[in-house]
């Protein structure tokens, strides 16, 4: 299997090589925030203020981390559910993010604004948190600390492994595995 690795932040012409199904290998700058933090991320812009990180590029990883363990630099790292977020994800691409991470599917409404702005969708290993924490090289609490695990953190990542769920040209590989799935019953089964 052919990896594609990648260096944050993103770029237009990398998400345009990029492929539902594609598998990737993350290197650089991640933003965690979950749903209570995108909440806040429209209330500053709604308010005149910017985000906490530069939008421009930027990949947001859904995932709250479990506490670290004494000299550990987090606990547990893994995505939490993406369409929790879908109700904000169009503004934060309209400013420049091109790049999310989680699991689950997306809306036709986020979809649609992540063709019009050129971005991808990354599904992380729901259930691997031990193994995607150790890819993180750094974590540092950038904003919303009252908000404890869902607070927003800037994460050096190496080698952080995902695969391209939805491209920028809106290939789904949700919605194309399950049909090339649901063909290959048809071809290979024979009834009696």
């Amino acid at each position: 299997m052919n990896i594609h690795r990648v260096t944050l932040p993103l770029t237009r012409n990398i998400c345009r090589e990029l492929r539902a199904g594609d598998a990737v290998s993350l290197s650089g700058v991640l933003y965690s925030a979950r749903d209570a933090a995108h909440k806040r991320f429209i209330e500053l812009l709604d308010s005149g203020k910017p985000l906490p990180f530069p939008p421009e590029g930027a990949c947001v990883y859904y995932m709250g981390p479990s506490p670290a363990a004494p000299g550990a630099i987090i606990g547990a790292a893994g995505p939490t559910t993406s369409g929790r977020m879908d109700a904000y994800t169009p503004r934060l691409l309209g400013l420049g993010v091109l790049g999310m991470i989680g699991k689950g599917g997306r809306s036709v409404e986020v979809v649609a604004a992540m063709k019009q702005a050129g971005a991808v969708y990354f599904g992380a290993l729901g259930g691997g948190g031990a193994l995607l924490a150790d890819r993180v090289r750094e974590a540092e609490e950038i904003a919303f600390p009252d908000l404890g695990a869902e607070a927003v953190r800037r994460l050096l990542v190496e080698d952080f492994p995902a695969v391209v769920v939805i491209d920028c040209l809106g290939g789904d590989l949700y919605r194309g595995g399950r049909e090339a799935y649901l063909k290959s019953l048809r071809v290979n089964c024979v009834f009696f």
